[in-house]
């Protein structure tokens, strides 16, 4: 009887080394406290009291990076947040080599974006985040690499600018705006300038053609108002559209 009981706690005993990994995860797997490799996916099995396994996420992981305050080259105080994705690439070294992958990326990703963004000014940050995103990334990604972590992507989401500061740059932008319209209506006037110009000389050559274009003016003026328009009309006008006598 005793025989039955203690050969069905060792059938169970084995049968619970059966796992099923999905096709996602990996199962890092130590027997008697040596590494051997990884396994999975599908069915594997785990010697029991001999091996032990832990399971491993190959997914892309997304992680927030708290806010940071962060002092710029040009001795701004801002607060940077981002969000940072990674995935593992080799399951025994995510195990092996780092307590905690996720942490300790975290805590680098952290510390590397205060220093990136110290060593930038105010202006890079806003105007050119790719290249931030890109150069934090690159730095991220090399050192995860011995831990078997690849950084897919790290993005900046928001920059948190002081009240005051918020003010100067909405009074430097609104000055730029001026600035632009003050331009475009000086080249406009240039330009009208230059036509009027244009105008008078061809009007210089053909006297008539001043007076071709009174008379437009006043053919305008009565077929866009239903008052009555007197103008004097110099005597030189009317005796150079009269015939000439012979």
């Amino acid at each position: 009887m005793y025989s039955i009981y203690a050969a069905a706690a060792v059938l169970a005993a084995l049968a619970s080394g059966f796992k099923v990994m999905k096709e996602y995860e990996r199962a890092v797997v130590l027997r008697l406290g040596r590494l051997v490799s990884y396994r999975g996916p599908g069915i594997i099995y785990v010697i029991p009291l001999i091996e032990r396994m832990a399971r491993i996420d190959m997914r892309t992981i997304t992680m927030d990076v708290p806010t940071q305050d962060v002092i710029t080259r040009d001795n701004v105080s801002v607060k940077v947040n981002a969000v940072m994705y990674l995935r593992v690439i080799d399951p025994n070294k995510a195990t092996m080599e780092v307590e905690d992958y996720l942490y300790a990326t975290s805590q680098l990703a952290q510390t590397t974006l205060r220093s990136v963004c110290g060593t930038a000014e105010l202006d890079e940050l806003l105007a050119e985040r790719d290249r931030v995103n890109h150069q934090i990334q690159d730095i991220l990604d090399v050192q995860t690499d011995p831990w078997g972590i690849k950084v897919v992507s790290v993005e900046v989401k928001h920059i948190d600018l002081p009240q005051d500061m918020q003010r100067a740059m909405a009074k430097q932008a609104e000055a730029e705006r001026e600035r632009r319209a003050k331009v475009i209506n000086a080249e406009g006037e240039f330009q009208a300038s230059g036509r009027l110009a244009e105008a008078a000389a061809i009007i210089g050559k053909e006297p008539v053609a001043i007076q071709l274009r009174f008379l437009q003016t006043l053919s305008e003026l009565a077929s866009e108002n239903n008052s009555t328009v007197i103008l004097p009309v110099p005597v030189d006008l009317l005796a150079s559209l009269m015939p000439s006598k012979k």
